[in-house]
């Protein structure tokens, strides 16, 4: 193979890896993309002392996975407008469902608190942990809150934050709740991606040797 092949066959291979890594990625989620089936989690404890897989879940239509926490301010922000979506989607024959997931490790957001929290706030949807923090990784979330709204096969159909402002008075948009009714209306949703607004979530740093 003469030098200008081989430039040619490595710049090839150069396009080839970079396409197969935006096919991965989506726009603003380093590890999801539209289409692609959700990561599956399996027994994470739930505030109420059961367990949850992703499978538990198979009688909805709709799932809608969002990773939250106690201390974020922004998660506290979005608390009411959470309740407020499963209210509505409550009512709606039950084909919606919601699942919160929390991964931090600060005392904070550990179970016992997530379970004072959940009373407090009269959480109507499981509030797992995940002390692994996989699940956030495998969903390639980054912040709280952070939302991923699935179909029927599981397929994610729209990911990033709940609505256009974090001020509650100015929401304009409520992405979340369009991508919801697209599905329950046979469609997909207009808007599919938009960058999640929130706390960074506090991964912790793998020791040397692990």
């Amino acid at each position: 193979m003469s030098i200008t092949s081989a430039l040619r066959h490595f710049a090839m291979m150069c396009v080839v890896t970079v396409f197969a890594f935006e096919l991965v990625a989506g726009e603003f989620n380093p590890d999801l993309n539209i289409g692609d089936k959700a990561p599956e989690w399996k027994s994470l404890p739930g505030v109420d002392d059961q367990r949850y897989s992703l499978a538990d879940f198979k009688s909805k239509d709709v799932l809608v996975v969002f990773f939250t926490c106690n201390s974020c301010p922004y998660a506290i922000e979005y608390e009411d407008r959470i309740a407020a979506l499963v209210r509505r989607y409550d009512r709606a024959g039950r084909q919606v469902g919601f699942v919160g997931i929390n991964v931090n490790k600060v005392e904070a957001d550990l179970l016992p608190a997530m379970k004072v929290r959940a009373q407090q706030k009269e959480f109507r949807f499981p509030y797992l942990f995940d002390e692994s923090q996989q699940i956030a990784k495998d969903f390639g979330a980054g912040y709280t809150p952070e939302f991923f709204v699935l179909n029927k096969e599981r397929r994610v159909v729209y990911m990033g934050a709940l609505d256009d402002n974090s001020n509650a008075e100015q929401v304009k948009q409520h992405y979340v709740a369009a991508a919801i009714d697209a599905l329950l209306a046979g469609q997909e949703p207009v808007k599919k991606e938009t960058p999640p607004v929130g706390c960074r979530i506090r991964m912790q740093k793998r020791r040397r040797g692990q």
